[in-house]
């Protein structure tokens, strides 16, 4: 708490810019291929587009940093408060609110997606199972979708960017991808977002996960998940050139997915307690190619 005082009290002091300073590191920290593919994107929409990950990285976090469900149902409410003009005190004390208000503004940018994505992660606070395969690709869509929808939006200035099909499968893949990533971390806090459905079908439980059993069940299961994030990612690739052409920085850390799921195919994996990451030059240079080839 007395961290986040600091940082409220420094940014009455110092404004916008050490918002979007306080943004960008926390993104580079928290969500470093979001960093990097930021990078590549025009520098006038950098800020803006550090401050919409970071408010991501923020909302995301609402459970490791709240004692109890209710705790964090409070912070999202002050999220959405902030959002919607109702939040009580300076909300521009807080960095990551300055700077994403500045960027709403500049960008002419819809607030109801931003509250939508604060009404998805309500789901992270409780333990309750995902059901079926159509409410995980929802809560991508209001997560990880909204997120590369708004940042196409933040890349153009607030024009219609197109492509907002094209949007929906790009999250649903690398929100699949990353949740899968997440594992490892998610299974130790008690968290599950493997459908139900497909968790049945392998016969696994929650349990199997939770007390990290694991078993071919669950290899299974995630065999099926990155199955369908293949399938969203096939349908973006093909829905590409919907995309205004300007805009299409705003999806590079797509080119990071199928790396990811093909390390998560080696017999090697163990979906329990893999980290599956690439070394930093490889994502660069992924990153790199694919903007070499987006216009």
């Amino acid at each position: 708490m007395a961290e986040a005082a600091r940082d409220q009290a420094t940014t009455a002091e110092t404004g916008l810019p050490f918002a979007q300073s306080h943004c960008e590191a926390l993104v580079r920290e928290g969500d470093p291929d979001r960093y990097l593919a930021t990078l590549f994107a025009p520098a006038a929409a950098r800020p803006h587009l550090f401050a919409l990950y970071a408010f991501s990285l923020t909302v995301a976090r609402v459970r490791e940093a709240a004692s109890n469900p209710m705790a964090g149902e409070i912070r999202l409410q002050w999220w959405r408060d902030a959002l919607q003009g109702e939040a009580r005190g300076d909300v521009k004390a807080n960095p990551v609110a300055a700077a994403l208000e500045e960027a709403i503004k500049a960008n002419r940018l819809s607030r109801q997606p931003f509250v939508d994505l604060i009404d998805a992660r309500v789901f992270d606070l409780y333990e309750d199972p995902m059901p079926r395969v159509n409410d995980l690709e929802g809560y991508c869509g209001e997560t990880a979708s909204a997120l590369f929808r708004i940042a196409s939006l933040i890349i153009g200035g607030g024009a219609e960017p197109g492509g907002a099909a094209a949007a929906g499968h790009a999250g649903v893949a690398y929100g699949i991808t990353g949740l899968l990533r997440a594992l490892p971390w998610h299974s130790r806090a008690g968290q599950v977002y493997l459908p139900a459905d497909i968790l049945g079908r392998h016969g696994v439980t929650r349990e199997d996960i939770v007390t990290g059993r694991g078993g071919p069940g669950l290899r299974g299961a995630c065999a099926d998940l990155r199955d369908l994030a293949r399938r969203h990612l096939a349908a973006y690739e093909a829905g590409r050139p919907t995309i205004a052409p300007a805009a299409r920085t705003a999806f590079l850390p797509m080119a990071l997915v199928e790396p990811y799921l093909t390390a998560m195919d080696r017999t090697s994996y163990d979906p329990l307690n893999t980290a599956v990451d690439l070394p930093r030059w490889r994502r660069v240079w992924r990153l790199w190619r694919a903007s070499r080839t987006i216009r």
